[in-house]
């Protein structure tokens, strides 16, 4: 799918915050990439239900402030603010646990800056198995097909996309992305050998290799 994956990888700038809400702590994780295409154009790709399926998920329900949405087979929740073209944010719902997301956008010299914000509360025992990557590099999956589609126009392969994680280029990618989680743990404080080990079992659970 992609000719340099490490390099790929590297096209996201990661950050790990610690945060609060309704009193109880929270851990962001923060993601930022430039796509090489107008705010227009990218603001469509990340909002329009006929596009969204070309490089995500099938995508159901009201796109709109107060509406709910339904992601195929993975989340959903309302749209708690939406103002175009510069942010969405919406609630993450998966079974019991809610989180949330906000996706900015802003114009850049070259392209446009997209910035993915992903608060969740902490569930100590699996940040401490898998810390930020657990979400963070299932976000780069999706940044990094995002950025195939800008590209080509053209929509991703749907189960290429499932399957690339297991192949050679995906290993690498998953890789250096889990590694890039761990750097940004670590400058918010967590200790930088288990935020290592973290990083090791969350490549293990995308790659389907052993952490050893």
């Amino acid at each position: 799918m992609i000719a340099d994956p490490v390099a790929t990888a590297g096209l996201v700038v990661r950050e790990v915050r610690t945060g609060s809400r309704d009193g109880a702590t929270t851990r962001l994780v923060v993601a930022r990439r430039r796509y090489r295409t107008d705010r227009a154009d990218l603001w469509q790709a990340v909002t329009d239900p006929e596009r969204i399926p070309r490089w995500f998920l099938p995508v159901a329900g009201e796109l709109h402030e107060g509406g709910r949405y339904q992601l195929q087979g993975n989340a959903g929740g309302v749209v708690e603010r939406c103002t175009a073209p510069e942010s969405f944010a919406v609630t993450w719902e998966m079974g019991p646990m809610v989180s949330w997301l906000t996706v900015s956008l802003a114009e850049a010299d070259d392209g446009t800056d997209l910035e993915l914000v992903h608060e969740a509360p902490v569930d100590p025992q699996m940040w401490n198995t898998f810390g930020p990557g657990a979400v963070g590099v299932g976000w780069d999956l999706g940044l990094m097909a995002l950025g195939l589609h800008l590209e080509s126009a053209a929509p991703v392969d749907p189960e290429a996309g499932l399957a690339f994680p297991t192949t050679a280029e995906g290993r690498a990618f998953v890789g250096a992305a889990a590694g890039g989680w761990a750097d940004a743990a670590a400058a918010d404080g967590d200790d930088p050998v288990a935020a290592r080990s973290a990083a090791a079992q969350t490549t293990a659970f995308y790659t389907g290799t052993s952490a050893d």
